[in-house]
């Protein structure tokens, strides 16, 4: 087994005797310089404590894009630090076939903006770009295994700090993160939080059973206990079986490899302390009770026990599968599944997922279930196809089946790699079975963590000599190309300042702007020039937001839809065409658009945006409403009325073709027309049956074709449905010569 280059600080040297007992001047600078320089894994370790502990206490900023910014940044700096040392080397640099993973990803992505969807494509460039350095920089940095422990350190502490947020916000209702739902720590959603949690426990144990044994023990084994109960509090079902499953692996490892754990030197009294921390910490803290009311009415459980066995247990509800997050995440699958038969070989595009998955999903879907497939393998293969997705997960789940077996396999000395090796496969087991429901693997957390967890064992592959291509290969290096790497980095870095200040930019402006907008929607402002200003503001925000970034798909509808409940179809309707140019697929966009082109009296743009929605989907729900009051408003009255006709006789209308056709009647005075809409309402929608029978009285009421008695019986037929409560409102509504009839 060929042992790695061990590589002597000048200090160390001259303990040796190979400097001058009194150094000179430059020997004293080269030694106080290297006492200054900054360690690439320090600062890597540093950023996985960051990236989970910090988030936006304000809703100006999406979580994740903090986090995005912290991990570029710190992959970068770390780069930045590491080329920085080596500015004067000239020995190769390690290579691992690893690498190779991400970095085929990141060639497919790179030439699927010539023919996919360039921005969605690009945004997949730079964040392979970053995982494949980052896991090329662990290679390179953690050269021995002592290296692993601050980054271990460090994956461990910004759980820890995560997991104090989160349990403030279960136990003391303090939530300071805007979040979809709770306890999501620092994250936007508690799925994303619970993702990232179960997958940093094996490092977790690491740093508990390697520690030496010292007073800090229970303090240790009360913050992994501090963890298991965040992620208890959290009841995501899949890290929670995730947790299942990790449990006897963990069990497993501890007791092959104790021998080579440090926890084998504690004394009995230390080992039953932490066994107690442990039990204790997790029974005792998740019997404690919530009380944040947002996640009691959840009505999952009150405490962390509760809710994690809950959860779990309603993993086999019937209930789930046809109506619950499981039923939603079946059909995106099927949909992907739909998309990668379509489309084998090369896939849609690097992230054009959400560009295309319209197409695939079922008949009378408008809008997209998810912006994400909630399957990261399936999505992967949709992307990337069997020829690229295909290849980097074959390759990656064959090396993790081999890197197991090597590692069970290890005899000797190299034993002592063996704790490591299993606990890092233990993390990526969790996360990929945290990627079967979710999508960690484009957070940038949980990103971070495969990439990491990759490193780590192509290190620990380099420490014990494995001499398969795949296994060990050296990087040719010399001074030169240093110089160049950093050159490139600094320009990188730039690009990096820039990209985060535009995307803070878009999303403060358009989230400032739907602010704007909620505010003048306010009853108790009255004044018509605050009305105004606030208003213009909203619009300059929308306009600057949007010029920055036309595909930020996330916030944008809301905003067009806040701008149509005020009645502004000019402003609503260019939102929206800057969406549909973006994502032309979804067939929502264009229903609005036609709603709003028809609200605008722009019958053209009507009929072109109704083109795309038939297009799209040919039975649309909707579309057949919008055709034929397109029709009735251009001078087609009869087709319409004929069409509204024949979709009555063969039952194949929806509400909205019943309404359109109420709506035309009585526009036409078409009387008949119009009962017989109400009439198919009260049959297939009777909960609005006493709104429909109100109309027909109405209609009976005032029409050229007077008829006391059914205006008396429809009203009559009307006030019954009607909720005790509201009889007497319903009763002032009625015309007063029938109201003596009821």
């Amino acid at each position: 087994m060929n042992a790695p280059a061990l590589h002597h600080s000048p200090e160390s040297a001259a303990q040796a005797g190979q400097l001058q007992p009194t150094p000179s001047l430059n020997a004293t600078i080269a030694v106080w310089h290297t006492h200054i320089e900054i360690r690439p894994v320090a600062l890597l370790a540093l950023m996985m404590v960051l990236v989970p502990a910090l988030g936006v206490p304000s809703d100006l900023m999406v979580q994740d894009t903090l986090k995005s910014v912290l991990v570029a940044f710190g992959v970068l700096l770390s780069a930045v630090a590491f080329f920085w040392q080596q500015r004067h080397r000239h020995a190769p640099l390690r290579w691992h076939g690893l690498v190779w993973l991400p970095l085929l990803l990141t060639i497919y992505a790179l030439a699927s903006m010539a023919w996919s969807h360039a921005y969605l494509a690009a945004v997949e460039t730079i964040r392979w770009f970053l995982l494949s350095l980052l896991l090329w920089l662990g290679l390179n940095t953690l050269r021995r295994r002592v290296d692993t422990t601050p980054l271990a350190w460090g994956i461990h502490t910004g759980a820890v700090l995560a997991s104090l947020w989160a349990v403030l916000q279960f136990w003391f209702a303090i939530d300071l993160f805007p979040q979809a739902a709770l306890p999501a720590s620092t994250f936007i959603n508690r799925n994303f939080f619970a993702e990232y949690l179960v997958t940093t426990l094996p490092f977790s144990v690491y740093v508990l059973t390697q520690m030496r044994a010292n007073r800090w023990l229970g303090l240790v084994a009360f913050t992994v206990a501090l963890n298991v109960v965040a992620l208890m509090m959290t009841g995501t079902r899949s890290a929670l079986v995730a947790m299942l499953v990790l449990g006897p692996v963990l069990a497993i490892t501890l007791v092959k490899y104790r021998a080579q754990f440090r926890f084998a030197q504690w004394r009995w009294p230390q080992r039953l302390l932490v066994g107690y921390v442990l039990v204790v910490g997790v029974f005792g803290m998740g019997s404690i009770p919530s009380s944040n009311a947002r996640i009691l009415v959840e009505k999952s459980g009150t405490t962390a026990l509760q809710r994690s066995l809950m959860r779990t247990s309603s993993i086999g509800d019937k209930r789930e599968y046809s109506e619950g997050s499981f039923s939603i995440r079946s059909t995106m699958w099927k949909a992907t599944a739909r998309m990668i038969i379509a489309n084998p070989l090369l896939g849609v595009g690097a992230g054009a997922w959400e560009v295309q998955i319209p197409i695939y999903q079922n008949e009378g879907e408008l809008s997209e279930t998810d912006f994400y497939a909630h399957n990261e393998l399936l999505q992967l293969l949709s992307e990337y196809g069997v020829v690229v997705g295909g290849l980097f997960l074959a390759t990656m789940i064959a090396y993790l089946l081999l890197a197991a077996r090597k590692t069970w396999r290890l005899q000797g000395v190299a034993l002592v790699e063996a704790p490591l090796r299993a606990l890092t496969l233990s993390s990526l087991l969790a996360l990929l079975v945290v990627s079967n429901a979710g999508f960690p693997w484009r957070l940038a957390s949980t990103g971070a963590l495969l990439a990491l967890g990759l490193a780590i064992l192509a290190a620990s592959d380099a420490r014990l000599g494995f001499t398969e291509a795949f296994y060990s290969a050296r990087l040719p290096w010399r001074p030169g190309f240093s110089q160049v790497t950093l050159l490139v980095l600094v320009v990188c870095l730039l690009l990096t300042g820039h990209i985060t200040q535009q995307a803070a930019e878009v999303e403060r402006k358009i989230t400032r702007s739907m602010k704007l907008l909620r505010s003048s929607m306010r009853q108790d402002i009255s004044d018509p020039l605050l009305l105004e200003a606030l208003k213009a503001a909203a619009l300059k925000n929308a306009h600057e937001g949007i010029a920055i970034n036309p595909h930020y798909r996330k916030l944008t509808p809301v905003l067009a839809q806040l701008l149509a409940l005020q009645g502004d179809w000019a402003d609503s309707v260019w939102v929206w065409e800057s969406i549909a140019a973006s994502r032309p697929n979804v067939p929502a966009f264009w229903y609005n658009l036609t709603i709003g082109h028809m609200r605008l009296n722009q019958n053209a743009q009507a009929w072109g945006a109704l083109k795309k929605l038939t297009a799209l989907q040919a039975h649309a729900p909707g579309a057949r409403a919008l055709e034929v009051i397109l029709l009735s408003r251009t001078g087609h009255l009869a087709q319409a009325t004929q069409m509204l006709a024949d979709y009555y006789q063969h039952e194949s209308y929806d509400y909205d073709l019943v309404q359109a056709g109420y709506t035309i009647g009585c526009a036409e005075h078409d009387w008949a027309l119009a009962i017989r809409s109400l009439e198919l309402r009260n049959q297939h929608w009777p909960e609005q049956a006493a709104d429909a029978d109100f109309k027909q009285g109405s209609i009976y009421a005032n029409a050229e074709w007077t008829d006391d008695a059914k205006a008396l019986t429809a009203f009559r037929a009307g006030l019954q449905r009607v909720p005790t409560e509201k009889q007497e409102s319903y009763r002032q509504q009625v015309p007063e010569k029938y109201r003596s009839g009821l």
